[in-house]
């Protein structure tokens, strides 16, 4: 699957009845488009004379986000990758039992993979969350709301994200392994869906009547 493609192609292909693109995709792609709103928002204060003081600021989280952007566009990439693995994992011969042990060990090794990858966009997650705070705090306050989305999606790619890596785990054998993923994913979520509960509170009100 080509993501270099027009949205219209691109909501075609995720209607369809092809496992590829799915959730933890779109999971990825939520995660590019929060860093593309936080690179417009800095866009939108530098150059301006009434914020004139975080200037460098935000061009350093500009040049920051916009490598943020690429990775997540990557990653939503790799997690069609990791899935068609699997699939052909699960496509290999199971005849004798030397291929019963090489089908099974290769789908838990792409299933392994499979989790990596929406741990991977956690991780970016985790780290795109404070640059976002920032921005919000310090940015275009004409553009708060745009801040505001950017963080709300980055929760959604994270939540997002976390399903797909339990899912992945629950078909895990080595329940050794599936519990480490777990574990730093469960760290990973508990913080993002708490921090990003509390920054938007602060800017649902701040838009509210006193």
């Amino acid at each position: 699957m080509n993501l270099n493609k027009n949205l219209q192609e691109y909501f075609d292909e995720l209607s369809s009845s092809s496992p590829t693109p799915g959730g933890g995709n779109v999971s990825a792609l939520c995660g590019a488009l929060a860093s593309s709103l936080g690179t417009m928002v800095c866009n939108l204060t530098i150059g301006k004379k009434k914020y004139a003081d975080v200037e460098q600021e935000m061009i350093s989280l500009k040049n920051k986000l916009e490598v943020y952007q690429k990775e997540f566009f990557e990653l939503a990439q790799k997690d069609n990758e990791a899935f068609d693995k699997v699939m052909m994992a699960f496509k290999l011969p199971k005849e004798s039992d030397e291929e019963k042990e090489v089908r099974n060990s290769k789908i838990e090794e792409a299933t392994i993979n499979a989790a990596e990858v929406p741990s991977e966009v956690m991780r970016k997650c985790y780290e795109l969350l404070p640059l976002l705070k920032t921005i919000a705090d310090k940015g275009n306050k004409n553009s708060l709301s745009d801040a505001g989305v950017a963080i709300a999606l980055t929760r959604t790619s994270v939540q997002g994200a976390y399903l797909n890596v339990l899912i992945n785990c629950s078909s895990l054998n080595n329940q050794t392994i599936a519990e480490e993923i777990r574990k730093r994913a469960n760290i990973i979520f508990e913080e993002i869906d708490k921090r990003s509960a509390q920054m938007l509170e602060i800017i649902t009100k701040s838009f509210l009547p006193a």
